[in-house]
Parts: structure tokens; sequence; C-alpha cells
């Protein structure tokens, strides 16, 4: 422990409430009967709280196993708690072999019209925009994806998941805390106010008239918006419709798709 910081406060009962961020965490994030994407940000495992600690998230709590905790370079207004791993798993109700987990206050979208103006010119050339993408792991596995490849923020339609859910963090390793994002409320009406931005939208779908994806030079295209679908169900016709250009993945004959979280890495490598 660095000199100066406070030692964590050991935890030795499951009912404490100062440890009432990552209570039942299996149940969710956020107690029943709030609201949607409610509740603190919850991250878990030493390599994501340290990328959480290098943001400007304020962060809540720190709670795990002694030397998990120990393994963090903890400022000192962070208030950190630990407990054995029984009396760990027991508060947040499953075995978390990450030993150590976060929880920050969350952020609301960004308002639409200023993200997409970004800070200057050059900001924010490639988007991912999703439609109905409920499933809070591919979610987070399209944001790692996508901050790994190129793309700088996320728009998601009001059906999407909680980009903060635990497992959407947990899986994008963290890194979902990097990306901007806000909400399309009017879907997908609002692709025009993308598009008034300057934005060429890509809605990717396997579909045998769409255009080749490799045929679009990213050159050409300062500013690119790139829309997926849900697993399984894809784009809505209503969707690729009012996106600019529908583009598929070429694929050996007899395959007719990808996982949306892999197609998602392949589009935003291609579109670079």
């Amino acid at each position: 422990m660095i000199v100066g910081v406070p030692a964590p406060v050991v935890i030795t009962d499951p009912a404490d409430p100062r440890v009432a961020d990552f209570r039942d965490l299996k149940a969710g994030d956020r107690p029943e009967g709030a609201p949607r994407w409610s509740g603190p940000v919850i991250v878990e495992g030493v390599p994501a709280v340290q990328r959480l600690l290098a943001s400007d998230y304020r962060i809540r709590a720190v709670f795990g196993v002694p030397g998990r905790v120990a393994a963090l370079d903890l400022p000192g207004d962070v208030v950190a708690y630990e407990a054995d791993k029984w009396l760990l798993s027991e508060v947040i109700g499953f075995r978390l072999t990450r030993g150590v987990l976060a929880s920050a206050d969350r952020r609301p979208p960004a308002d639409l019209d200023d993200l997409l103006a970004g800070p200057h010119p050059a900001a924010l050339r490639r988007l991912a925009v999703l439609e109905a993408l409920n499933d809070a792991e591919n979610l987070g596995s399209i944001a790692r994806s996508a901050l790994a490849l190129g793309i700088d923020g996320l728009l998601l339609d009001p059906r999407c998941a909680d980009p903060f859910y635990r497992r959407s963090v947990r899986v994008s390793m963290g890194h979902i805390l990097a990306l901007p994002f806000a909400v399309l409320p009017d879907w997908p009406a609002d692709l025009e106010r993308v598009h008034e931005a300057g934005y060429t939208t890509v809605a990717l779908t396997p579909a045998a008239d769409a255009v080749d994806l490799t045929s679009i030079d990213p050159r050409e295209h300062p500013r690119t918006a790139l829309l997926l679908g849900a697993e399984g169900p894809g784009l809505t016709a209503e969707a690729q419709a009012a996106a600019r250009v529908r583009a598929k993945i070429p694929m050996r004959e007899g395959v007719d798709s990808l996982g949306v979280a892999a197609a998602a890495a392949i589009a935003f490598a291609t579109l670079r």
C-alpha cells in the first residue's frame, strides 16, 4: 500500500451497507423497479478497474480480495473495501474469479448533436450505430473491437441494451468507458441527423444485392457510420432503407452470416 493512502476497510458482514453497490449483482445492476439504464457502473477485474481509475468517471468504491485490491494504484480519495473470497461471493451473489470490483457514477448519454459535431472537424470520424442490440455481452464485445479498430463513438437506438450493464462492461474489458455514446430517440428517422453531420451511413447486411464492403474506400468518406443489427434478425428493412449504403462482408459460399460481434470487428477494420 502506498504511503499516505488509507488501508482498505475490512468487511466482515455481508449485509454491510457500505458495499451496497455490489450486492446481488447476479440479479442485475439496479434495484428492482428502478428506471432502465440506472444504477452505478460496475467494473470487474484489475485491468478494467485500472482503466476506470484512468478515466474521468467518479469512482464510488472498490471492493475485492486483499491481493487484488493491493494490485491497484488507488488514489487517496477512493474508498476501498476488502473481504475474503467467500464473503465477497456472498455479497455479489456469485464466485468472482477476477477478485476485485469497482463502482462508479454512470453518465447520461451525450447530446446527439453535440456528439456528432465533435470538438473539432477531425473528431469522431467513425461511428458504430447499433439497432436493437439487446445482448449485453455482444454490445461489450463490439465496444472492445470498436475502440481497438478506430471507432470513435457509439449511437444506440432506444431498444439497445444498457451499455453500462455489468456484463457489457466486463466483456469490453472496461474499454466501453472510453467511448462516447448517444441515443437516436426517433429511430431510424434520426439517421437523417447523422447524414446532416456529414456521415456516410453503411448498413451491414448479408443480402445478396448489397455491395461488397471492401469496395467502400474509407479515404473517400471522411466520416462513416456503420449500422449493425441484433444477432439473428439483423438490421430491420426500415434501418437498411434509411442508410446511404447497404454492404456485405464477402464470405465463402455456403456461409450466410457471421455473429454480430465478429462481423462488427471485420467491418471496423475494413472501414478504418
